[in-house]
């Protein structure tokens, strides 16, 4: 067998059995410990972020609370809210959509925890910020000072987001006809001008981009589903009963078991919400908040918010039917639009560019982290150089080669990640 075959049924043997399980476990133990805290801490949650702009002292060290809420949320809201969930339906039924909500019910807290555990074991700064996140806190769990090393490497190729890099390449060319000799260098300069400015700097682009966009499109998919009122109820009775049973063929849908669901569910949902990745404990462990608790919650908003930009596209292929006809995933939810709007040919290359972007300079930011923490004089330079050619390069061949690349890395992070945080997992502390 190929190595890179061998490789690819090693990672999905883990990603759709060891992790699915390790997820769900983990999640589902921090959900009996800390009491439901991401169904009875949320009106809190929600409360605190609105009034963080009062109670953030401006002269603090750190980062805005909101603007790291908006960088946060920049890296979870993506191409996965829209793509992978859509393939997660192809494959697994309209039950998976039942298995979104539950990786986002017991995930919230894996989040929660990780942000949590960044937060306690962070670092000043020279930049007048703070250094956290899992290379932190995994130091504390296996004594070893290799692994934060490792995982500071496993970031930066993470960071470096080659397979989004490439769809909006892909989406740009293919929809507006542009040259990707031309396309190529203008995205990476954009990428770069946002990631090299920090955390503060990818808050304010997300602010201004995201939340635009992000209503546009749940105002669309609301009124389809307003036209569609009467079929909902029936809809969701087949995604209940879906999740359990498994779906028969149909159409273009070759039928699935109700082990596929749930597989398709949690893993899709996982990867768009970047749930074990650790990426967002980096990123959250810059804010002015002291408390370690405060902070942690806004990720059970922020993961709800990213289940719920899924729901949108999940129900939008559903009611519209479009789900079992064979039409590639990256393209189902802009032939539901289609149907009820005009100019989705344009509207939809955007969206994705906007959710792309987004994500891509929050990653390229941690990664630039990770690399200084490498190595503090050198680290920085030699990530840079690696970000520009690994961009470049991947944007010139197909999409399963970027996939491979990230695949390999969110495997080694997630065994690292949900091990670390199951070592430490009595010193993650719930406050209502």
């Amino acid at each position: 067998m190929p190595l890179a075959l061998n490789f690819s049924y090693i990672n999905d043997l883990f990603l759709d059995y060891v992790a699915v399980f390790l997820i769900f476990f983990l999640g589902s133990y921090f959900t009996l410990k800390s009491r439901f805290l991401q169904i009875t801490g949320l009106p809190k949650t929600a409360r605190d972020l609105v009034l963080s702009p009062q109670t953030s002292k401006a002269k603090s060290p750190g980062t805005h609370p909101l603007k790291v809420f908006f960088a946060s949320v920049g890296g979870m809201i993506g191409i996965g809210n829209v793509v992978a969930v859509a393939t997660a339906v192809q494959i697994g039924g309209p039950g998976a959509l039942f298995w979104v909500w539950m990786a986002a019910l017991v995930g919230s807290l894996i989040k929660y925890s990780e942000i949590y555990l960044g937060h306690k074991y962070r670092v000043p700064n020279a930049q007048g910020g703070f250094d956290g996140g899992p290379m932190y806190f995994l130091r504390h769990a296996y004594q070893n000072r290799w692994v934060p090393i490792l995982i500071c490497i496993l970031l930066c190729i993470y960071g470096t987001e080659v397979y989004q890099f490439s769809v909006i390449v892909d989406s740009v060319t293919s929809n507006w006809s542009i040259e990707r000799i031309w396309v190529v260098p203008v995205f990476l300069g954009l990428v770069i001008y946002a990631g090299w400015g920090g955390v503060n700097r990818v808050g304010a682009v997300c602010a201004s981009l995201l939340p635009l966009f992000s209503i546009l499109y749940v105002l669309m998919s609301g009124y389809i589903f307003l036209t569609h009122l009467e079929e909902l109820p029936s809809l969701l009775k087949v995604v209940l009963q879906s999740a359990f049973t498994g779906h028969a063929a149909m159409g273009g849908f070759a039928g699935s078991t109700a082990l596929m669901a749930i597989q398709q569910g949690l893993i899709r949902a996982a990867y768009s919400a970047d749930i074990g990745i650790g990426y967002d404990s980096i990123i959250q462990s810059e804010s002015r908040i002291t408390e370690s608790h405060r902070q942690a919650r806004f990720a059970i908003l922020g993961v709800f918010l990213d289940s719920f930009m899924c729901t949108c596209s999940v129900l939008l292929i559903l009611v519209t039917g479009v789900w079992n006809q064979s039409i590639p995933a990256s393209h189902l939810v802009q032939t539901a639009l289609s149907s009820y709007f005009p100019y989705m040919d344009i509207f939809m290359p955007l969206f994705i560019i906007v959710l792309g972007y987004t994500t891509l300079i929050a990653y390229f930011c941690v990664g630039l982290k990770c690399s200084r923490m490498i190595h503090p004089r050198y680290g920085q330079r030699v990530y840079f150089l690696y970000s520009i050619g690994a961009l470049a390069l991947f944007s010139f061949y197909t999409q399963t080669h970027a996939l491979m690349l990230m695949a390999f890395a969110q495997t080694l992070i997630l065994i690292l990640n949900l091990s670390g945080i199951f070592r430490l997992r009595r010193e993650v502390q719930f406050h209502s």
